[in-house]
């Protein structure tokens, strides 16, 4: 029998509630489970992590097209064995989407917001480049009303080395996630820092799991909440709590204001 320790977040006033907005964690979508018990595996990892609400975000890109049906099916076939495993999370539609899919996909009606806001969705960049046309796709999408979310931009090298592009797009109303084993340090020392400088300069919005199974990538959110809350305040980690609630009921914030690089 599986004992789960379920984290406490001193201080938050949402404590009961914690919402992940970027996982691979529907079986058989992706590099993520590869079956529904390692699913299930995961999803009590979550709620060992003190996550309540999943937003699953398979990939949608070259390799992995998943279309909308299919993605709404394994996020029911999975509510239902959470159901059956009582366990206290659950999991709603969403998806990870390649700059280079978005606008066709937006035609074709295939396009997936998180949660099913019709307001939030994930912008995947590259990790090695920077494409030219990403400021002409991201100012297309905001014309359609959708809010833009950049995932681990601490991956991607050419945003690492200039920070003030990460800032440019932040200024033009797009949001920005950072994973959780990043922060940590799980991710080495580079990501780790370029993680933090982002937070003092406002230029994150979220923090997620990333997750994709239990072992190598497993969901280390309460684990980088209770970092932020000893490396900057309550305050600070609520403000990321929050804002992705806001992303689960399709809601809009008011981010921090941005401080640029000189």
């Amino acid at each position: 029998m599986l004992v789960l320790s379920y984290i406490v977040l001193e201080g938050s006033h949402i404590s009961s509630m914690i919402v992940d907005i970027h996982n691979h964690i529907l079986p058989g979508l992706d590099d993520g489970p590869k079956s529904m018990g390692e699913a299930i595996l995961l999803v009590k990892n979550a709620a060992a992590n003190g996550v309540t609400q999943i937003i699953a975000t398979p990939h949608r890109n070259s390799t992995y097209s998943n279309d909308v049906t299919e993605i709404k099916e394994a996020v029911k076939n999975l509510n239902e064995e959470i159901a059956l495993e009582d366990i206290p999370v659950e999991v709603f539609i969403g998806q990870e989407i390649h700059l280079t899919n978005f606008l066709d996909m937006d035609k074709m009606g295939e396009l997936l917001t998180l949660a099913g806001s019709r307001k939030y969705i994930l912008v995947e960049l590259p990790d090695d480049h920077f494409p030219l046309f990403t400021y002409d796709v991201i100012f297309q999408l905001q014309l359609k009303g959708y809010i833009p979310i950049i995932p681990h931009p601490e991956r991607n090298v050419i945003l690492r080395r200039r920070k003030e592009m990460l800032y440019e797009l932040v200024t033009k109303g797009v949001l920005v996630q950072i994973t959780a084993s990043s922060l940590i340090g799980k991710q080495g020392r580079t990501k780790k820092n370029y993680s933090i400088d982002l937070i003092k300069h406002n230029l994150v919005h979220f923090i997620a799991s990333d997750a994709h199974e239990c072992k190598h990538r497993p969901f280390l959110i309460g684990t980088a909440y209770k970092f932020i809350d000893k490396k900057f305040s309550a305050n600070k980690r609520n403000y990321f709590i929050d804002n992705a609630r806001h992303v689960l009921f399709g809601t809009e914030f008011k981010p921090l204001p941005p401080i640029g690089y000189k």
